[in-house]
């Protein structure tokens, strides 16, 4: 018999296939995947600021000359940040209104402004109650408040 011993080789294990680098396709794939991600984000940052644009033009452009008109108006829009925002506080009424937006600002209403907000819209119309330094005064706390909470 012969001794065929000699002949025989080692057996050679193949190398690990690695996992990376990663073929073109996948990184292209991960490149779309990161690209929407962000284009998403920015998409959004921007339509939440360009609500909180609008709405504050909306508060600017309020005028001073009528109390009560103005006044209801300031009311109006921050019932709709509330009803886009806090859709529990949109059956509040009185001073549950009033702790509410209190309760979301960093600064608070005093009562006679407090009272304009809650007022405003059942008072006569030639009511010299309040005045226009109470109106410019609420105007300001609902830009601030519209700031914070939008």
């Amino acid at each position: 018999m012969p001794d065929n011993l000699p002949e025989l080789r080692d057996i050679h294990i193949p190398q690990d296939i690695s996992n990376f680098p990663l073929g073109y396709g996948w990184l292209v794939i991960l490149g779309i995947l990161l690209g929407s991600f962000i284009l998403y984000k920015i998409t959004r940052l921007a339509v939440v600021k360009s609500r909180k644009i609008y709405t504050l033009r909306l508060v600017k452009n309020i005028p001073l000359a009528n109390v009560q008109k103005s006044a209801s108006k300031i009311s109006e829009i921050l019932r709709r940040v509330c009803v886009y925002k806090y859709p529990e506080a949109t059956v509040l009424s009185g001073n549950d209104w009033i702790d509410f937006v209190n309760s979301k600002s960093k600064t608070k209403l005093n009562d006679k402004i407090a009272g304009l907000l809650v007022n405003a819209p059942y008072m006569p119309k030639n009511s010299t109650t309040y005045s226009i330094d109470d109106l410019a005064k609420l105007k300001i706390f609902c830009s601030k408040w519209i700031g914070e909470n939008l």
